[in-house]
Order: structure tokens, then C-alpha cells, then sequence
């Protein structure tokens, strides 16, 4: 079940107690004050898991906490701290604060981490507060307590490229010739219910992550169809393949009403990097398909996912599009 949205309370662990005692010992007079401190509450830290592609961990478990640290003891000793717990959530996730609205974190990198709820500082114990003019303190503090965020977590898959398209254009059949992937292939509207995503080799020891979004309708924008829960999933891929079935009635509308929803959602979207693919050529006649080349743009790509006819001038299309991106990062 691919979930990307979902709500979880979270609480860092508190402090613990400073200590009220004395130091009594035999032959030992006036042994004084030795209340140690209260131990550090637990943090609540998270992680980007390159591992994990869902949030789904998190709709069965809503709250989490981490321990409080241990009040202090006698003999100057110090109360053990509590131990801080991690959230492994996917890269791409969002954290953002329930109350206030704001954007706590991105973990848009494997491995970033964060500490999201800092831990209760410990309590001072009386020791702490011996001077010479108060030899015997019976003061002490109580741990602070942990801090406490109402949280959504939104996932935003990363991805090189992404494919939009109309329900059965043919991105899945895509995404399963040119990887490893296994989306659900069938010949009715909405097959892909969810975003699937796989490792596409361009050359030797050279790859790109390919994501397949569910088929956008007109309206999609503003909730119709599927393709509106997950159009924010494209706002991260660096380059956009527009997917046209060769046996639509339309083909330019087809891909101005896919650019328009885009636009809709989205304003910067339309003038990502992009480019055109018409899909299953296998299906329609020679002087048909010729015919459609003549009437289209000569920078569009023909390509028959089945028969992997044009599958070697996509696949270089790609890899020419993401190194002119990665060109100009480097170049600005």
C-alpha cells in the first residue's frame, strides 16, 4: 500500500529530577550535599531511509516518545539519560508543524538526519547549589519537560524522470521495458493507483530513477480522477516525458491538456525540461505512423515499448537531457 501522507504526534522524553541528599558517613562530620543531577530526556530524531518508499509504517502508529532520563541520586551521581529514538522515514519526506503550519524539515537526501524534539534537560541536584553561604541547600529543580509537536509527514518521491500521461498511455509498460520494475500493466483506465518507481540503466555504471505517475484527466488539478494525489510527486523530477498513445484521437490536445493540468497545479511545471514520446507505434501501420510524423514535431519520440522499436533514441534522449541540467548547475 503506497501511503504519503499522514499525521503522528511525537514527545521528546523529559528530564529527570535533581537529587535531595546529604553525604552521611561515619567519622565523617559535616559530609554535606550530594544530590546529583537529573538525567537528559530522550530526543526524537529522524532519518531519510534510502530503503523505504512509504509511509506506511506511520498510519498504524500514530504517537511515539522517547524516554525520560532518570532522576539523580545521591553521591554526586548523575541520572542516566534517556535514549533517543529515530524515525526512519523515505527520502522526500516533509515534516511540517500541525499548529503553526511551518515546515519544520525536508530530508531530501539519503541519510539526512535531524533531531525533531529535543529531550527535557535533567534537574540540578542540591549539590549544585552549595556556597559559602549556604553550606546546606535543600533546593533542587525538576527536569524540564520534552518538547511536544503535532506533525504531517508528506511524501514527495525524488526521481530523475518522471512520466505523465493519460490513463493507458503506456507508462508502465515503459517504467517495466526500460527497468526492473513490475508496475500493474492492463488494458482499462487507471491500472497505476500509486507511483511506481525504477532504476533505469542509460550506460554502463550510469543510471536515472524513472517514476510512473497515475494517468491525469482533465481536471485532475481540482481533484478529478486519480492523478490528483499524486501531481506533487513530479514537483522534485528534473526532467518531465510526456506520454501520448499514438491511437488518441488528438494528439496535440492530448499533450496540451497534459501541460495544462501541469499548469494548473503547479505554474513552474510546464517550463521544466521535457520532452514528447508517442507510444505504441507497434499498433498503427506503417503509412500511418508516417503519416503522424509528418504532421508533429521533429523533436518527438516514437517508441514501441513492446517491440523496444526507438527504445535506443530514448534512453539517449534521457541521458542527454539530465547531463545538459547537470552541466548548467555546474556552470551557474
Amino acid at each position: 500500500m503506497f501511503i504519503d501522507q499522514v499525521q503522528i504526534d511525537i514527545k521528546a522524553g523529559n528530564g529527570g529530577a535533581g537529587c535531595l541528599s546529604f553525604h552521611t558517613e561515619k567519622f565523617v562530620p559535616k559530609g554535606g550535599p550530594d544530590g546529583g543531577d537529573g538525567g537528559r530526556g530522550g530526543d526524537v530524531i529522524v532519518r531519510a531511509d534510502p530503503n523505504l518508499t512509504t509511509l506506511l509504517d506511520f498510519r498504524y502508529r500514530r504517537k511515539y516518545q522517547a524516554p525520560n532520563g532518570r532522576p539523580g541520586s545521591g553521591g554526586l551521581k548523575t541520572g542516566k539519560s534517556g535514549e533517543s529514538i529515530i524515525l526512519r522515514v523515505p527520502v522526500g519526506t516533509i515534516f511540517t508543524d500541525r499548529d503553526s503550519s511551518e515546515t519544520i524539515v525536508d530530508l531530501d537526501e539519503p541519510g539526512a538526519e535531524v533531531v525533531i524534539a529535543r529531550g527535557g534537560r535533567g534537574g540540578r541536584g542540591n549539590a549544585y547549589f552549595k556556597s559559602p553561604t549556604n553550606q546546606a541547600p535543600r533546593q533542587v529543580q525538576p527536569g524540564r519537560p520534552g518538547e511536544e509537536r503535532k506533525l504531517t509527514l508528506e511524501l514527495k518521491l525524488l526521481a530523475d524522470v518522471g512520466l505523465v500521461g493519460l490513463p493507458n498511455a503506456g507508462k508502465s509498460t515503459i517504467l517495466a521495458t526500460f527497468s526492473a520494475a513490475r508496475p500493474k500493466i492492463a488494458d482499462y483506465p487507471f491500472t497505476t493507483l500509486a507511483p511506481n518507481l525504477g532504476i533505469v540503466k542509460l550506460r554502463e555504471y550510469k543510471s536515472c530513477v524513472m517514476a510512473d505517475i497515475p494517468g491525469l484527466i482533465a481536471g485532475a488539478s481540482q481533484g478529478k480522477g486519480l492523478g490528483h494525489q499524486f501531481l506533487k510527486h513530479i514537483q522534485r523530477t528534473r526532467l518531465l516525458i510526456y506520454v501520448i498513445d499514438i491511437n488518441s484521437p488528438d494528439l496535440e490536445q492530448a499533450y496540451n491538456e497534459l501541460k495544462q493540468e501541469l499548469a494548473d497545479f503547479d505554474q513552474t511545471l510546464p517550463s521544466r525540461p521535457s520532452f514528447v514520446v508517442i507510444t505504441k507505434i507497434d499498433t498503427v501501420t506503417e503509412s500511418d505512423l508516417k503519416a503522424v510524423c509528418e504532421r508533429l514535431p521533429d523533436d518527438y519520440i516514437y517508441l514501441s515499448a513492446v517491440s523496444h522499436e526507438g527504445g535506443e533514441r530514448f534512453i539517449h534522449v534521457i541521458e542527454r537531457r539530465l547531463d545538459q541540467q547537470r552541466d548548467e548547475r555546474t556552470t551557474d
